[in-house]
């Protein structure tokens, strides 16, 4: 990827000093400078108030609440987790950061969660099903306020950047959808395969 961006760079200069315009190219580089510090102030602003929230929430014990609303959904999303496991507000919390926009902070929760479920895992060599299912949720990134987006508008001078919110959570709600009924699907025609039994078969080959 770096070698990608540096040739664009080197094309654009070469192209800039032939054609004359190299005042255009530096007005171009200093223009972009200032406004990526712009959209970094209003992105920093964003994901410390919301990173706050869910740190007001996690000392508040309202994580703990929000598990055991969550808990029969996660049953069925994730059925080798145990009901009381802290895993599951891991996943609360990794779920709640993602519906409310901050991706950034959602993602060392979503490695937590991952790290609890590798502990339950039978099989430490693959993914298990619920891995894949809490992978297959995160990609698809259910957006209830997509936050970091509307920061990025409102940076960039947009007049109504909070337009995006319904045709987001559109968007996202089929994605999170899809991702699950796919998971389940895959999980049905793919069952795990038993470690145990894998190494037997290696073994007598």
């Amino acid at each position: 990827m770096n070698y990608i961006w540096f040739l664009l760079i080197l094309i654009s200069i070469i192209s800039a000093a032939i054609t004359g315009r190299m005042e255009y190219l530096i007005n171009a580089v200093l223009n972009s400078a200032h406004k990526a510090i712009e959209v970094a102030i209003y992105l920093a602003g964003i994901m410390a108030f919301w990173l706050g929230i869910m740190r007001i929430a996690e000392k508040s014990k309202l994580v703990n609440i929000i598990s055991k609303f969550l808990a029969p959904a996660a049953k069925f999303l994730f059925p080798s987790v145990p009901k009381d496991s802290p895993v599951i507000g891991d996943i609360a919390m990794n779920f709640t950061a993602n519906a409310i926009g901050v991706t950034n902070a959602a993602t060392p929760m979503g490695i937590q969660a991952l790290k609890g479920l590798q502990k339950l895992n039978k099989d430490k060599n693959s993914a298990s099903n619920d891995m894949c299912m809490l992978v297959g949720m995160n990609t698809a990134s259910f957006q209830l306020v997509p936050a970091a987006v509307i920061a990025v508008l409102a940076a960039n001078g947009a007049k109504n950047p909070t337009e995006i919110v319904f045709p987001t959570l559109i968007v996202t709600t089929i994605s999170f959808l899809s991702a699950i009924i796919i998971a389940k699907i895959l999980e049905k025609i793919m069952p795990a395969q038993n470690i145990k039994n894998t190494e037997q078969a290696g073994g007598e080959k």
